[in-house]
């Protein structure tokens, strides 16, 4: 019995796979707003009753790939982090490599890209599912802000010492967010159990979305006839947005 399971749950992981590999190519060809779970059905051979074992409707189906996404991107992110820290790198160099790596990533997989951070698709509402694979790539960045603070080479934006200091000579002063966004940021450290003082935790949401809309810049090609040296400007806006996190 144990083997015949085995061999079913095989095959139930080998169609699941094909069936999202199909969803994939219709999103580059049609893009999310046009999945059908019918399509993909007609493509793979199967009828649409036995697909709809595998995933019951096309917002399934849009959530394991959004899933996936996140996961994959995330994934990229610690290992990035994982291979810069065993160089023994320093924080703003770990940082620089986890940008990297998502910028890749990303460039690698633009129509990934564009589910989880384009256009919205029409009619579907994300689950809390996807919740926890979202944020892993913004966690790696969080734990190098989180280490560095940790190690006393973090400077707190809005302090006497912000702008102090050989380590921050030259390094402009960053005030502190509004309090209205310093709560925010609190209560974002609380749900997260960070060690990172409210200041930083708020310029860490700020980069967040600066990283991306750079990437989506790129992406979406509004960069066309405006930047070429892409790779000089991102390397530059990743350091810039470390030192507005704090890192020297």
């Amino acid at each position: 019995m144990t083997k015949i399971r085995g061999a079913r749950e095989r095959a139930r992981g080998e169609i699941t796979t094909a069936i999202k590999d199909e969803a994939r190519r219709q999103l580059a060809a049609e893009g999310a707003a046009k999945l059908s779970l019918r399509a993909v059905a007609r493509e793979l051979g199967m009828v649409s009753s036995a697909l709809y074992r595998y995933f019951p409707g096309r917002d399934d189906l849009l959530t394991a790939l959004i899933t996936d996404s996140y996961d994959a991107l995330g994934g990229v992110a610690e290992a990035a982090l994982e291979a810069s820290a065993a160089q023994g790198d320093s924080h703003l160099a770990r940082w620089q490599s986890v940008c990297r790596a998502v910028r890749e990533w990303a460039l690698a997989h633009p129509h990934e890209y564009a589910l989880i951070y384009g256009s919205p698709v029409p009619g579907y509402a994300a689950p809390d599912s996807t919740t926890g694979p979202a944020a892993r790539a913004a966690l790696v960045l969080i734990t190098i802000a989180a280490d560095a603070h940790a190690a006393g080479a973090l400077r707190v934006p809005g302090t006497a010492e912000a702008a102090t200091g050989p380590a921050h000579a030259g390094t402009p002063h960053v005030p502190a967010a509004p309090t209205s966004v310093l709560q925010d940021a609190r209560e974002l450290t609380e749900r997260l159990d960070v060690d990172l003082p409210a200041p930083v935790m708020a310029e860490m949401a700020a980069a967040w979305a600066q990283l991306f809309g750079l990437l989506s810049f790129e992406l979406f090609g509004q960069f066309e006839r405006v930047i070429e040296a892409r790779d000089d400007l991102f390397d530059h806006a990743a350091v810039s947005l470390a030192r507005g996190v704090g890192l020297a």
